[in-house]
């Protein structure tokens, strides 16, 4: 049951910062790449910072945080 909330809060973390970052979304499958990879590279973050991520909505913050890191960091790569 828990890889079927990690998989439900990553594409909602995927869908939610690919609307705070300029450019939309990327489809069910994309967001749901972005949203993973964002709540791994969210949680490490946060672990730098000393902070954890409690519950559900600690989770879905930490996850989009990450997306949307991932998200600038991609634009960042490709514009170049």
């Amino acid at each position: 049951m828990d890889i079927i909330w990690f998989l439900l809060i990553g594409l909602a973390a995927g869908w939610l910062a690919g609307q705070l970052v300029k450019g939309g979304g990327f489809g069910l499958v994309g967001d749901l790449i972005v949203g993973v990879i964002g709540a791994i590279l969210g949680g490490f973050l946060l672990g730098l910072l000393g902070l954890t991520a409690w519950g559900l909505t600690g989770s879905l913050v930490s996850a989009t945080l990450g997306a949307i890191v991932l998200l600038l960091i991609l634009r960042a790569v490709k514009r170049r």
